[in-house]
């Protein structure tokens, strides 16, 4: 009994031993229009086996690669493609760069400590008070995000002030800050201290009941 353990190894297993043994045969073939012929039906059952690749662009060029990686390189045969090289596959990418920028507040994101960093180029007193407004009501929404239960309207405009280096600011957070209940259902969210107060209310007005029907039980 043959074991596959016992076999030669197969590059690419995800094709199946059938593959791998008709990819064999195809090099042993001596005539070249012959062996291309063998190629081509190889490439139509790879492609039957695999149809999730033809959701890859240019999933046919990929077949080739594949043909030619199971083949250990050596099938000589005529491919539309370039045949593709060992060492420019087996070549590791470039090592990516980590990001080492610091962020003051994770909550507020790097993105919005750079746009208010960046504020001070803007010189019109109009374009200052809407931006103003519009990244303050950011701010508190991305807390939100956060810390679903409240936030003071100051601390926002503390903050909106700080990562600005005072080009921004807000006269009045009450007013110009939506309010936290709004920002909350915008985000699908709840107010987690109302909600709380809620149930403690229901909890008690349940337990207020049982007592009442306990003193008419005994009554």
């Amino acid at each position: 009994m043959e074991y596959n353990t016992a076999r030669p190894k197969m590059l690419l297993p995800e094709y199946g031993r059938n593959v791998q043994n008709m990819i064999s045969h195809a090099m042993e073939i001596e005539d070249r229009e012959e062996r291309n012929r063998a190629t081509q039906a190889i490439i139509e059952v790879m492609g039957q086996l695999n149809p999730h690749l033809r959701d890859v662009d240019d999933y046919r060029h990929k077949l080739w690669t594949h043909l030619f990686i199971m083949s250990d390189f050596k099938l000589d045969v005529d491919s539309p493609y370039e045949i593709p090289e060992r060492e420019s596959l087996e070549e590791k990418p470039a090592t990516m760069g980590y990001p080492k920028s610091k962020i003051r507040y994770g909550h507020f994101g790097q993105y919005t400590e750079r746009i208010l960093r960046d504020s001070k180029n803007v010189t019109d007193k109009k374009e200052t008070d809407y931006l103003s407004s519009v990244m303050g009501n950011f701010m508190k929404k991305q807390f939100l995000k956060h810390n679903n239960t409240a936030v003071e309207n100051t601390v926002i405009a503390e903050k909106l002030d700080e990562l600005s280096e005072g080009k921004l600011s807000l006269e009045n957070p009450e007013e110009d800050l939506t309010s936290t209940n709004q920002l909350l259902k915008t985000l699908g969210l709840q107010n987690t201290t109302n909600t709380n107060n809620n149930n403690r209310k229901s909890n008690n007005n349940n337990n207020q009941k049982k007592q009442f029907k306990k003193k008419q039980y005994k009554k």
